[in-house]
């Protein structure tokens, strides 16, 4: 049996977890220990929306039929089964008990905003994921400036009111 991502509803990851592993099946719900602002902290999925199963894709009813599930993922109703090996390396990093975080990953050309540091409000392209660069383009002239930035400024694009952002400090 191999294993699949399976999508779930926002905030069910534990419930269905909880009620794929009281069906029978082996479930992995990696999580992480956040630490919140005013020095709170909490366990939360390190992949909202998404756990793992192993299950036998054939007989994968009884897996969509679980309260919270929105659906296998896979290519159009093909569920496509997560490679081993990156579960494995997952597995590894997650039991050496080191510190994680949840990484955004973007892509090269994706539209960004910033969220947070002196340019919070600003939107632009992403041109470079190895050193986080943002561009911002006036397309009527056709130039563009580029910046470095720290990763955990840039969030993925939304609307972005530049007359009245709402940056995270």
């Amino acid at each position: 049996m191999q294993w699949f991502a399976i999508r779930v509803k926002s905030n069910r990851e534990y419930i269905t977890s909880q009620a794929l592993t009281g069906k029978g099946y082996e479930v992995m719900l990696p999580t992480f220990r956040r630490a919140g602002r005013g020095g709170s902290s909490g366990v939360v999925p390190l992949f909202p929306g998404y756990l793992f199963s192993r299950f036998d894709v054939t007989k994968r009813l009884p897996v969509l039929t679980t309260p919270g599930i929105v659906h296998i993922v896979g290519v159009g109703k093909t569920p496509v089964p997560i490679d081993e090996d990156e579960l494995r390396s997952l597995r590894i990093v997650l039991d050496a008990g080191l510190p994680v975080r949840r990484d955004e990953l973007y892509t090269v050309g994706q539209k960004v905003h910033i969220r947070k540091g002196p340019l919070c409000g600003a939107g632009g392209i992403v041109t470079d994921v190895q050193e986080h660069r943002f561009v911002v383009t006036i397309s009527l002239l056709q130039r563009s400036i580029s910046v470095l930035l720290e990763p955990d400024w840039i969030g993925a694009d939304t609307p972005v009111k530049v007359s009245a952002p709402s940056c995270a400090s």
